[in-house]
């Protein structure tokens, strides 16, 4: 076996179907096709790094795990017809035709055309035609088929294109309204004149040129190039320049910082990862003047409802016993169960402690990943207050329980209709509980909260695990939106005594309609809590240049202390790491004034680590496009951060049986 085949063999298993392809027949064929014939002399020797490489007119051949994630989307079964708009290489024409019956494949580029239609011929494979035409226009004279498939991102899915399906077909493309990022969307076709849409993934596709995609991009004269290079070359002397420096974390000077706060009551802050000390700790330091000095009363964290419960019970020193016992004790662990978090929790008790019980600072949760302990929740305060409403709750909440271990699965069992969906049920549990709420609160109004906040969380858990498998925009959209409805909550329960601490990603806190989130139709907390209370929110985003961070490969996965890679170059990271400085507050004011602010302002990409940090694929992964000053009021810059310190059980031993974390 040639050195070729040996890691063609490899990248299909480390690649392509550890990432999840499953189809037996598009697995075969990525480790048939030799991706080498298809590329020039001077990268063959890249032909099986999993990335997309240069080819001929300035094109490229497509990453061999997005080529083959595609091709299981049309779901074919074999023998199918099967048109490709955009054929480049001809490499994933060789794909489609190891798994279908006959492959159309259509090229606006006529030097691309010939080359893939020599290479083909030579590789013998006969049952694939290439054509030179506008892709987008379809091969109607064909038509219809069985499968289609597009190769670049067009603005809209082309109405042809569509209409040369077969009933019962598949078409699948890159949607999106900005030439520069996408949503791979599959059409299928119900009938004469039905259609269902899902999305699949983000992608970025080169655009989609021709009469039904993107018109022919005008010429960049030079002197624009040279004046965005200049603009480019001063804007770090510039952040340099208006910024707070500091040295060391527990040093920096916030004055500056709070009084660019003002009188907010909402109150964001980011983080780049889910996993970096610093972020924490400066995220603490802030907190604590928030709420020293400004009067700050809830801490709300992108952690869930229950766990966070435990945590609320021991900073304010309830005497009732929480509903969850140890907190934060399934994955990601690392999250909430570090170092850093644990001495900003033992800060807050001791600060609470002191206090009558209405003037204590609260901890609460805004997320709505826990879904079993918040139905145990429900049914534990229920048991107490009104056993008979317990004993529907648990007729009701029954059916979700053959997933207890494994919630995804419920999505995907709802999905094929082969299970009911739980949808009505948990929203009438949640309609009966808030119908309850004068008789439940004239005598417990603190649990009242706890028990409807669960309810709620029960509900929008189940919509989500269900919708998570229609694509990401619908489950990001709606965990958002059940966070922001949390939030919502919390300020309307502690009127008019009401200022928010919120903790949590950069991703959450900044607003979503100054990123690329906003072209695939997305939402955040940070958007919404703009557009509500715009004069009352402050929010503060972070980032870093490099070092270590806490993370997991996959979901469920082994945390792991992971080196950071160094910022990419033209990012907004690679701006603020060549200010030199190891640390910096940044007031970003408002998007329109002063020549830092319309530097800044030139879309450019962010990084974000959540609790999945995945380095080989970090441009595909963790950069998304950014226009800074209107996502954040603020950012704060350290430059070289470390991993959170998580603690074992053991660590815990000899702690008073109240302490949240467990032992």
């Amino acid at each position: 076996m040639s050195d070729f085949a040996v890691s063609r063999r490899q990248m299909v298993d480390r690649q392509i179907a550890a990432r999840g392809v499953r189809s037996p027949r598009v697995l075969d064929a990525m480790r048939k096709v030799p991706r080498e014939m298809f590329l020039p002399r001077d990268v063959r020797e890249f032909a099986y790094e999993d990335a997309p490489l240069p080819i001929a007119a300035g094109q490229t051949i497509s990453q061999p795990y997005i080529v083959a994630f595609m091709t299981e989307g049309l779901a074919l079964d074999g023998g199918e017809k099967v048109l490709e708009i955009g054929t480049g290489s001809g490499y994933a024409a060789a794909v489609l035709a190891e798994v279908a019956g006959e492959v159309y494949t259509v090229e606006r580029v006529e030097e691309l055309a010939m080359q893939a239609r020599s290479v083909l011929a030579k590789l013998h494979y006969d049952n694939v035609t290439v054509i030179h035409a506008d892709g987008t226009l379809g091969l109607p004279e064909e038509a219809p088929f069985d499968a289609i498939v597009v190769t670049a991102g067009g603005p809209r899915v082309p109405e042809t294109l569509k209409s040369q399906l077969k009933v019962g077909g598949r078409l699948v493309i890159p949607v999106g309204a900005d030439k520069r990022f996408q949503e791979l969307v599959r059409v299928t076709r119900l009938s004469e004149d039905e259609y269902r849409t899902e999305d699949l993934a983000d992608v970025r596709f080169v655009p989609l040129l021709g009469k039904e995609g993107w018109e022919e991009p005008a010429e960049q004269g030079a002197g624009t190039k040279a004046a965005a290079a200049l603009t480019r070359a001063g804007l770090s002397r510039e952040i340099a320049r208006a910024c707070e420096p500091f040295d060391e974390l527990e040093s920096a000077d916030l004055e500056p910082l709070l009084e660019r706060i003002a009188d907010a009551e909402i109150v964001l802050l980011g983080e780049a990862s889910h996993g970096t000390s610093e972020f924490y700790r400066m995220r603490s330091r802030i907190s604590r003047e928030l709420i020293t000095r400004k009067g700050f009363n809830f801490i709300a964290i992108e952690g869930d409802w229950p766990d966070a419960a435990r945590i609320d019970h021991y900073v304010r020193h309830f005497e009732t016993p929480p509903s969850e016992w140890t907190a934060f004790a399934r994955f990601p662990t690392w999250m909430w169960r570090n170092a850093e978090v644990r001495e900003f929790v033992d800060w807050l008790r001791h600060h609470n402690a002191e206090k009558p019980p209405r003037e204590r600072v609260a901890f609460h949760g805004l997320d709505l990943y826990s879904l079993y302990s918040s139905i145990r929740a429900v049914l534990e305060y229920l048991d107490d207050v009104d056993p008979a409403t317990a004993a529907l709750a648990r007729q009701r909440y029954g059916c979700l329980t053959p997933w207890q271990a494994d919630p995804a699965t419920y999505g995907r069992a709802a999905l094929t209709g082969a299970y009911r969906s739980c949808e009505e049920d948990v929203v009438k549990m949640l309609t009966e509980l808030s119908a309850r709420h004068r008789l439940y609160a004239e005598h417990d109004g603190e649990r009242f909260l706890d028990v409807v906040q669960n309810a709620r969380l029960v509900a929008n858990a189940e919509r989500y695990y269900r919708v998570m498998y229609y694509g990401s925009r619908e489950s990001w959209n709606l965990r958002d939106n059940y966070m922001y409805e949390t939030l919502t909550n919390l300020l309307e329960f502690y009127a008019p005594r009401n200022k928010a601490i919120v903790w949590a990603h950069n991703s959450h806190v900044g607003d979503a309609a100054a990123t690329e989130m906003a072209i695939r139709g997305e939402v955040n907390i940070g958007h919404l809590c703009r557009k509500d209370h715009a004069s009352k929110t402050y929010s503060i985003g972070f980032g870093t240049h490099s070092g270590s961070v806490a993370a997991a490969s996959e979901w469920d996965g082994l945390m792991q202390v992971m080196q950071v890679n160094p910022s990419m170059d033209g990012s907004y990271e690679r701006l603020c790491h060549e200010t030199g400085l190891s640390g910096f507050t940044l007031g970003l004011g408002a998007p329109d004034a002063g020549a830092l602010q319309r530097g800044l302002s030139e879309p450019r990409f962010e990084r974000a680590i959540g609790v999945i940090y995945r380095p080989d694929t970090e441009m595909a992964s963790h950069y998304f496009q950014a226009v800074l000053p209107r996502q954040f009021d603020e950012y704060i810059w350290i430059d070289s951060t470390t991993a959170v310190h998580p603690f074992g059980t053991r660590e815990l031993a000899g702690m008073p049986d109240t302490y949240p974390f467990g032992v």
